[in-house]
């Protein structure tokens, strides 16, 4: 959940849900504990705390059930082939996301477990998802990166990184490095809104967004990310979290824009609707959209599929444009340098 912010010039007003009508069950539920603890100085120590297990003793979440699979398996195969003007995307759940560009894999936010939250011992006290990742980390290709937006436990899991090869580079926000360097990752690069770096064929660039860091509403310091990844021929957005903005209209063109359009009821001064979702990919001016954050956990109240419909119903004659609609789906094509 997001604390109380004033709304930003022209966006639309907050949405909420009349208590009577907001839906019961577990997902409820951590919402309320986490109400009641972002008071509690204490509380919120201790949730720091516990938020910064490795998961390894966490056998209870399996016990508990699985989620289903995904309804596709990505197809990664000849990804290593693909020059520096082909672009591949699969999109994994939730904003995790393997793109092919400049040669180099990258993986986004990477979150594979099967619940995330706090851990107790055993189990871990937070939202299970409702699709299993489209592809398990022994089934993932070799990653080149880790890009990671912030450091909210639906964007950055502990237990997930913990399992990666630490031999990847890791590019993150500002002030999130301690949830990441101590799981023994080698080079952790932190960056802040304009600021960039190379790596390899890539130049990754942190652009700002709407939206906020704290982990636990106690890490009120933290750093939240979006991301440009430029190679010679292609350029991508990866937009993290963030309610509506224009500023996206400064890329002048990229040839996708992976876009948030989940959690915005009662959350939209910090997650765009799908209508602004599309309006902020044609800011961008991007060729392709990839829709994400949505499908996978319950974090929020409307219904499971209403944000990918929404988002259809926005693009109208324009869908083929969205180039991702499932979990495990994979899209290929080529970048063009004619934005620059």
């Amino acid at each position: 959940m997001a604390p109380e912010v004033k709304e930003p010039a022209g966006l639309p007003a907050r949405m909420s849900t009349p208590k009577s009508t907001r839906p019961a069950g577990p997902s409820a539920r951590w919402r309320w504990v986490a109400d009641w603890a972002k008071v509690r100085p204490g509380a919120l120590r201790l949730a720091d705390a516990l938020g910064r297990g490795r998961g390894r003793l966490r056998v209870l979440d399996e016990w508990r059930g699985l989620a289903p699979a995904a309804p596709l398996r990505p197809d990664v195969s000849g990804w290593d082939q693909l020059g520096d003007g082909e672009l591949a995307a699969a999109w994994l759940g939730h904003a995790t996301m393997l793109l092919r560009i400049g040669g180099m894999t990258v993986l986004t936010d990477p979150v594979l477990s099967d619940r995330i939250g706090l851990g107790f011992g055993v189990l871990t006290a937070g939202p299970q998802r409702h699709v299993a990742p489209a592809l398990s980390i022994g089934e993932l290709p070799a990653i080149d990166l880790i890009l990671i937006s912030h450091a909210h436990f639906d964007h950055l899991d502990r237990p997930t990184l913990a399992r990666l090869n630490k031999s990847a580079p890791v590019v993150t926000a500002s002030r999130t490095s301690d949830l990441i360097s101590d799981l023994g990752y080698r080079h952790v690069r932190e960056l802040r809104w304009g600021e960039s770096c190379r790596l390899g064929a890539l130049t990754i660039r942190a652009h700002r967004v709407r939206h906020w860091g704290a982990r636990t509403f106690y890490d009120t310091y933290r750093g939240y990310n979006s991301y440009v990844l430029e190679s010679s021929r292609s350029r991508v957005l990866f937009g993290g979290d963030t309610a509506y903005q224009d500023d996206f209209r400064i890329l002048a063109g990229v040839d996708m824009a992976m876009l948030g359009i989940g959690a915005y009821n009662p959350w939209v001064q910090s997650h765009a609707t799908p209508e602004q979702a599309w309006a902020m990919a044609n800011d961008a001016r991007a060729d392709w959209v990839v829709p994400m954050h949505h499908s996978t956990f319950k974090l929020s109240y409307e219904p499971v599929a209403e944000p990918l419909e929404r988002i259809l119903t926005a693009a109208g004659s324009r869908s083929d444009r969205i180039a991702i609609q499932r979990i495990g789906q994979t899209w290929r094509g080529t970048g063009i340098k004619s934005h620059r």
